[in-house]
């Protein structure tokens, strides 16, 4: 079969050739994209591999069997649904949801226990540093009601305001009970 004067192997090829080379593109320049992905309502990801699928799978069909294209063009778009929709829940959204869980809001900040490295003077700053799953963050620190806190103290994280965390000294007396 042709259309427009073009073989559908010809047709596919171009697509797969076009699709695949703006997939490579969108990998490397994916974040300019991001927006206008959710202004559609669609991961651009996942339009770019229905269209590479489809193609393969046309192409591939085309070339090896000797089926009518009209039953390859439905059964291209069978399998790139397939594909497209495998891709979709067993890799695009777990890796969205891993993205997530490696960040934090500075609300999630709030009650936990950190360590000062720059010690915080009375009504001023110092720096406190928390463990968290993806490595240390370090933020800026202020006393929660204007007291010195010294280097290497604990401290509870009890506010957070424009980016400063507000502490007070923080003694586990769960550990000293353990030691008695």
């Amino acid at each position: 079969m042709t259309l427009f004067g073009t073989s559908m192997e010809s047709i596919y090829l171009t697509a797969l050739i076009v699709a695949g080379s703006i997939t490579i593109l969108y990998i490397f320049f994916g974040d300019i994209l991001e927006g206008f992905g959710e202004a559609i309502g669609l991961n651009p990801a996942l339009i770019l591999a229905f269209i590479t699928f489809f193609s393969a799978s046309g192409y591939a069909l085309e070339s090896v069997t000797s089926i009518s294209s009209i039953i390859i063009i439905i059964a291209s778009i069978f399998i790139a649904l397939l594909l497209d929709t495998l891709l979709n829940i067993f890799v695009l959204i777990p890796l969205a949801s891993a993205e997530e869980s490696l960040t934090y809001t500075e609300e999630s900040l709030k009650g936990r226990v950190g360590k000062i490295i720059i010690p915080i003077p009375e009504d001023g700053f110092g720096e406190i540093v928390i463990e968290a799953k993806s490595g240390m963050i370090s933020k800026p620190a202020k006393g929660y009601e204007n007291e010195v806190i010294a280097e290497g103290k604990q401290v509870l994280v009890i506010e957070v305001k424009k980016g400063v965390l507000y502490v007070v000294p923080y003694e586990n007396n769960l550990d000293a009970e353990h030691t008695v």
